[in-house]
């Protein structure tokens, strides 16, 4: 019998993932169609600019999946200085985030996973605020008495008044933190991500993305924090969840890379500069996909397909009723665009009092600021920066593809970088040498617009049994990199099992349990 062909669209996690599953796993021959000429690994690729590296939006490696963990570290395993596990708490519950993982040795040389600390704050007023937000002394003191006194009385009318049902995001978050704070620090912010007020956004992305993060919780947190103040044990040091994660030597694309390489080495196949132009379906199921690269066009037998292109764009290539319903609605579906201004400069920016920022990245609050995000790259890993004498920085936009910044010239964003810098104090006179700017559509999926009548969409394509969206844009669902790989693996059981059914796909990413504690 002829060897059965899988066709993948994108060579993103979901994508890569997929292929080398069905590789290890199955019978079965993936051909991964990337749009992209050089890179791999979609929004979790890492950039090269001159030897500098750009992380699109920042990668943590950590999972709650312990099948995730152990992945990653087969593909690039773990160096630590000593034997000793990492250890890393999260929900009452304690942990090794390093144990039982694939440990390095000196023949791996750079094609490792280190452990490495992150820190991150919120630019506001002027202050640098811990992230997530702590009821410390610190906070307390930078609110200021009067603000303090306003937030306490609006969360403890929230909870005596709460927003029944929750509706929008904005309900989501009044119920959790009160008018005050969620005009503090949540409402802007959130509205600069998305473009879109709170109130016209559906409370299930706040309850994906900070379901576990309220006042009490920081109460909890903060208490937690002083009990554990005093004598260090002879033990490993307990951290939060927050604190610490694992990454690839050279970014996250680093680890797509090798992927890649895997699954060429493994007999895959991976077709640089392509796009698929139609996928046909016949007797209700794919029959084939017409691509388009630089040898020309090719019709090619697909026994499954896996997509992780957009959902807007897969209906749109499937040669099915154009007239059905699920059509309008995935034509409507809106998304979030985003930018990366790359700046270089001849020094690392410092504290106030000398000492060198160890933040890895910093929430922008700063009403007149346009950027969202600052990512301090040569705090991720030295070996991002050519030169590590340098201070590499990554400004982040959320944008629309065509609108004003979208549109200007990468100079004129540079400049507009270098300022914006200047302005929340990140600068402080250090000369810019370089820059460069990264362009990202559809980064984010928008959980607004026809996203109310999702369900349709997904009912239409849970009725052909040989397609499996996956992935962050393929499910139209704000996942993460783990989300995407558990959404990738899941499909590929299905296969061997049989399973027309794919519930247990869309589930991902949705169980309380999976959740971090504070996001």
């Amino acid at each position: 019998m002829a060897q059965k062909t899988a066709l993948i669209i994108g060579a993103g996690p979901a994508g890569l993932t997929a292929a080398y599953e069905l590789l290890t796993k199955t019978d079965i021959r993936p051909i991964v169609i990337e749009a992209d000429a050089k890179y791999v690994g979609g929004i979790s690729r890492t950039v090269n600019h001159k030897g500098n590296r750009i992380d699109i939006g920042g990668h943590r490696f950590f999972s709650k999946s312990d099948r995730v963990m152990q992945w990653w570290a087969e593909m690039l395993p773990v160096a630590l200085p000593h034997e000793a596990n990492v250890d890393i708490t999260y929900q009452r519950s304690t942990r090794a985030l390093t144990e039982g993982l694939k440990r390095a040795g000196k023949e791996h040389g750079d094609d490792v996973m280190h452990v490495r600390p992150r820190k991150t704050r919120i630019i506001y007023g002027g202050k640098f605020f811990a992230y997530p937000i702590e009821l410390s002394l610190d906070t307390l003191w930078k609110l200021g008495p009067w603000k303090v006194i306003k937030i306490a009385v609006t969360y403890f009318y929230a909870i005596l008044f709460p927003i029944r049902p929750e509706k929008t995001l904005e309900d989501f978050f009044l119920n959790r933190f009160g008018r005050e704070l969620y005009e503090t620090f949540f409402k802007s912010y959130t509205e600069k991500v998305w473009g879109v007020p709170c109130d016209q956004m559906s409370a299930e992305w706040g309850a994906q993305r900070v379901k576990g993060l309220s006042i009490m919780k920081a109460v909890q947190h903060a208490a937690k924090k002083l009990a554990r103040i005093g004598p260090l044990s002879g033990k490993a040091v307990e951290t939060s969840l927050i604190e610490q994660f694992l990454y690839p030597t050279y970014g996250p694309g680093h680890m797509w890379e090798v992927v890649a390489k895997r699954v060429k080495e493994m007999g895959g196949e991976i077709r640089m500069k392509t796009r698929v132009t139609k996928v046909r379906v016949e007797g209700g199921r794919v029959q084939s996909v017409m691509v388009e690269g630089p040898d020309g066009a090719e019709n090619i037998h697909a026994d499954y397909v896996f997509s992780t292109t957009d959902v807007r764009a897969l209906l749109k290539l499937l040669d099915t009723d154009p007239m059905h319903r699920a059509r309008a609605v995935s034509d409507a579906l809106q998304y979030r665009d985003f930018l990366t201004v790359g700046v270089l400069l001849k020094e690392k920016p410092r504290e106030l009092d000398g000492a060198r920022l160890s933040d890895t990245w910093m929430y922008i609050h700063e009403p007149g600021v346009h950027a969202g995000r600052v990512q301090l790259f040569h705090n991720w890993h030295p070996k991002l920066v050519a030169n590590q004498q340098h201070g590499w920085i990554g400004l982040e936009y959320f944008v629309n593809e065509g609108d004003h910044l979208w549109s200007m010239k990468d100079q004129d964003l540079i400049t507009l970088g270098a300022k914006e810098l200047d302005r929340i104090g990140l600068l402080q006179d250090i000369e810019v040498i370089d820059g460069t700017v990264i362009r990202q559509p559809k980064a984010y999926p928008g959980y607004f617009g026809s996203y109310e009548n999702f369900h349709e969409v997904r009912a239409y394509l849970d009725t052909i049994p040989n397609l499996f969206p996956v992935g962050r844009n393929g499910m139209h669902r704000y996942n993460n990199q783990d989300h995407s790989m558990l959404a990738a693996m899941t499909a590929v059981e299905n296969i061997m099992a049989g399973r027309s059914d794919k519930a247990n796909l869309w589930a991902i990413n949705t169980e309380e349990e999976y959740h971090e504690e504070k996001k």
